[in-house]
């Protein structure tokens, strides 16, 4: 019989739809894992291939812009499934145009397809004789469990404990706060970047006695430069370099101490405590929740 079926994105393996199936059964259970294991790199496999995992079978076949896959048992036959899978992408593709597929940001965003799914299935597990319309041209591959390990980074079944965190969180939502010291803090750093160039302009002509000065209105410039960054984007130990980044820009402010008065060192000091704070207070989303069916 057939068990479970699903439709990916071929390109990165988002789910678009798939069988609302029950399966308490341990075996299918592990079996979908696999599968989902598998969906991350269709692209790069044949459009034809069959994996064998404890007593059952994962076949998937690829056409245009998405890819079907299904759990059958080891004796349903191969050629049936595949016509099924043929079947399936058909219906899909006359449902769904490529821009609507492309455009498909969460997964299961078709989840409506499961009564598609459903009807093709129960005729190739019900029907007298279902239809097999198979292209000989076109022969599946076998895929060992080996290969998909291999090609996600698994290790006996686990996954991969080294993950890229720039790649794997995004941040939380922009406050109103967030904007206005972002704000601040880029026109602080314009006005440390004029006055350095102005500084060096004018002082490097007769000697190099200013440098220190240029170099801590410099400074200052690229601190409240990069406070924005940490902002905005991921980085790992954003606390210790957000505060880092404060204590920099509040001593080259009291190192220029005669170049600005009190009052223009403790806004700049100001402005810089406000980014650290906002930069402790956005924090990255989970970016592993699950969306299983």
């Amino acid at each position: 019989m057939i068990l479970y079926a699903c439709i990916v994105r071929l390109q990165d393996g988002l789910p678009l739809s798939a069988s609302t199936d029950f399966h308490p059964n341990k075996q299918v259970l592990e079996c979908k894992r696999w599968l989902r294991r598998l969906c991350v790199n269709l692209s790069q496999r044949p459009a034809r291939g069959t994996a064998m995992v404890c007593d059952l079978h994962i076949h998937f076949c690829s056409a245009g812009d998405v890819s079907s896959l299904t759990i059958c048992s080891s004796s349903y036959q191969s050629e049936a499934a595949f016509s099924f899978l043929d079947e399936l992408i058909w219906e899909f593709s006359s449902s769904y145009n490529s821009t609507a597929i492309a455009l498909a940001s969460r997964p299961y965003a078709f989840l409506e397809f499961d009564s598609i799914i459903q009807r093709v299935k129960h005729n190739f597990n019900y029907g007298v004789s279902p239809p097999v319309h198979l292209d000989p041209s076109t022969k599946p591959v076998a895929v060992s469990l080996e290969q998909v390990a291999e090609a996600n980074g698994f290790a006996n079944g686990h996954v991969a404990t080294q993950v890229s965190p720039a790649s794997n969180h995004r941040m939380g939502p922009v406050s109103a706060l967030g904007i206005l010291s972002l704000t601040l803090n880029i026109m602080c750093s314009a006005l440390s970047l004029i006055r350095g160039v102005h500084l060096a302009e004018n002082s490097f002509q007769d000697g190099y006695e200013n440098a220190g000065r240029v170099l801590a209105f410099l400074t200052a410039f690229s601190a409240s430069l990069l406070q924005c960054y940490l902002y905005v984007f991921y980085s790992p130990a954003r606390t210790l370099k957000s505060w880092g980044l404060f204590l920099v820009i509040g001593g080259c402010n009291v190192y220029l101490y005669g170049l600005r008065n009190l009052w223009q060192i403790g806004f700049h000091v100001s402005v810089a405590f406000l980014s650290a704070g906002q930069i402790m207070t956005r924090r990255p989303l989970d970016g592993h929740r699950g969306c299983g069916v």
